[in-house]
């Protein structure tokens, strides 16, 4: 999912400047790309998905190679020797790529399981190609990913990241044979009231937020996104809130939410974890500065105010990441300092190098300059929680 700042100027901006003009830049024009679906194998998959952002990705950077396996479809197995019996496809967000789980992969390798993420279409190359992307073309490459994942394995799970949450729910809500869900910052519903008129403003604004593509260094997911990425979201959630509110899904699910969350109605989310998610092993982790509002024995809530780290609470995207990432960790090369801070300056002195807090975006201290979290300093814990939640 992307910040508030591109929410916020989405629901302001097409009022006043519907036809404004886009500037030229190859970042903002379409490429020739079309969705990989030709192939018979993982293996095979990943390869044309190579060949395919090699052709037609954007680069960011002088350091090609690096930018394509960050958003390159990856798999990872701890036994090379003995197949695992069980495997997970982890689905990332809208503007995200596959590096959204390495962390998150190599924990859940490390105990048995086959991990294998996938690249949605319209992303990995360049903004523009998410002027045609469609949430439906997304769900059936997941329900293809599943095809290959099943013939492997015994027992298949899915995972996702926002976006990715919801389209691995709606797979699973449709196949029984899906053992449970681990999702992250799940987007079944949007922090913005105006959300549901992203379809209709997508017809006559296709850019809201366009950012000096020459000084972007982030190459592990885009920093704009046309008006029709915020629609395919949008659908994404009206199609898994309406599934929910027909039936209950009542296998075991894990879910990691923040109170602070920037993109989603997380007290919403959370009534849908204790009344629609019944399974009794089902957990949900709260990170926040208070308890969620209702009480339910499968919550773990966990004070995510840490000033020892200089943290002042989770972010939206933070829980993904090991405090050890080398780009998001502690000591990791990435910083995001354009974090809709009201301080004056704010972002030139994070840019800078000097000492900032973090915290999700839009958050704002007298005397504070915040970058965005990227980072879960409990991410052990979650772990743990997930492995506790499937008995593994």
């Amino acid at each position: 999912m992307m910040t508030r700042v591109h929410a916020a100027l989405f629901w302001l901006l097409p009022l006043l400047v519907s036809c404004r003009g886009v500037p030229t830049h190859p970042m903002l024009t379409p490429s020739e790309a079309s969705p990989v679906t030709d192939y018979s194998s993982f293996e095979q998959y990943v390869a044309k998905t190579e060949q395919l952002l090699t052709r037609h990705r954007y680069f960011l950077t002088s350091d090609t190679q690096t930018e394509i396996t960050a958003n390159l479809p990856f798999e990872r197995s701890a036994d090379k020797v003995l197949q695992p019996t069980r495997g997970v496809l982890l689905i990332h967000g809208l503007g995200d790529s596959p590096w959204s789980f390495v962390d998150i992969a190599e924990s859940l390798s490390q105990h048995g399981f086959l991990v294998r993420t996938l690249l949605l279409s319209g992303h990995g190359t360049r903004p523009a190609d998410m002027l045609v992307a469609d949430h439906d073309s997304w769900q059936q490459e997941v329900h293809r990913q599943v095809a290959l994942l099943k013939a492997d394995v015994g027992e298949v799970y899915l995972g996702g990241f926002s976006t990715g949450g919801n389209l691995a729910y709606l797979e699973a809500a449709a196949d029984p044979v899906i053992k449970g869900l681990m999702l992250f910052s799940p987007g079944f519903e949007s922090g913005q009231s105006l959300a549901r008129f992203a379809p209709l403003l997508s017809r006559f604004t296709p850019w809201l937020f366009v950012p000096n593509p020459d000084r972007l260094t982030n190459y592990t997911r885009y920093a704009s996104m046309p008006t029709n990425g915020f629609s395919q979201y949008y659908k994404t959630s009206t199609k898994a809130m309406s599934s929910l509110s027909r039936e209950k899904f009542r296998r075991p699910v894990f879910i990691a939410l923040s109170e602070h969350d920037s993109v989603l109605d997380s007290a919403e989310i959370q009534r849908l974890f204790v009344e629609n998610f019944t399974h009794p092993q089902s957990r949900l982790i709260w990170f926040g500065t208070s308890p969620p509002g209702l009480a339910d024995e499968r919550t773990l809530y966990i004070d995510s105010k840490l000033p020892s780290l200089r943290i002042s609470n989770m972010s939206h995207m933070g829980i993904l990441f090991s405090p050890d990432n080398p780009y998001y960790g502690i000591n990791g090369s990435e910083r995001i300092c354009h974090n809709g801070q009201e301080l004056e300056g704010a972002s030139d002195y994070c840019r800078s190098g000097g000492e900032v807090w973090y915290s999700a975006w839009g958050h704002n201290e007298s005397g504070k300059v915040h970058a965005r979290l990227t980072l879960n300093p409990y991410f052990k814990t979650m772990m743990k929680e997930v492995r506790s939640t499937f008995t593994f």
